[in-house]
């Protein structure tokens, strides 16, 4: 592995832990050159998934963007990047059932379905790029089935 600070490919690895309900594993390495620590992930390579997109084109399935796109609805909220990172892998292994290919729409709903339970308002924000709110009657309606779930799961 190449050391990120020094350059160097001379390392020990330090800890090896799997990453729960995911095939990866995080690895703490130490470079052995500049002597500085490192965190490392590691996946298995897997068969190019294609997601259709709701326009019938075509991409092969992209992890970072998945990544980015939950990402963006987390700026500024109380979401760490490791429960983003939990979030992509356990939508990256539910996914991993389809053969071949899998509707964009899927992944979508099961991003919502784990922000619901993490933070409404990155909830709201990928809903509204997901969903291409066509105006504000749109986004006032999510929020009031939110608003309507929220108060539904406070009663129980």
């Amino acid at each position: 592995m190449k050391c990120p600070f020094c350059g160097s490919f001379d390392d020990q690895v330090l800890d090896s832990r799997p990453i729960e309900h995911t095939s990866a594993i995080k690895r703490r390495r130490k470079c052995n050159k500049c002597g500085k620590r490192y965190t490392t992930y590691e996946r298995p390579e897997e068969i190019s998934l294609m997601v259709i997109k709701s326009d019938s084109r075509r991409e092969h399935f992209d992890r970072k963007k998945l990544w980015e796109g939950i990402a963006r609805a987390c700026e500024k909220r109380p979401v760490s990047s490791e429960t983003i990172d939990k979030i992509v892998s356990e939508v990256e292994n539910e996914i991993s059932d389809y053969l071949m290919e899998v509707q964009s729409s899927v992944i979508g709903e099961k991003v919502l379905k784990k922000l619901w339970d993490i933070d409404a308002v990155a909830y709201v924000r990928f809903a509204s790029v997901y969903r291409k709110f066509a105006d504000i009657d749109h986004f006032m309606q999510e929020l009031k089935s939110l608003k309507k779930k929220t108060v539904k799961n406070q009663n129980k």
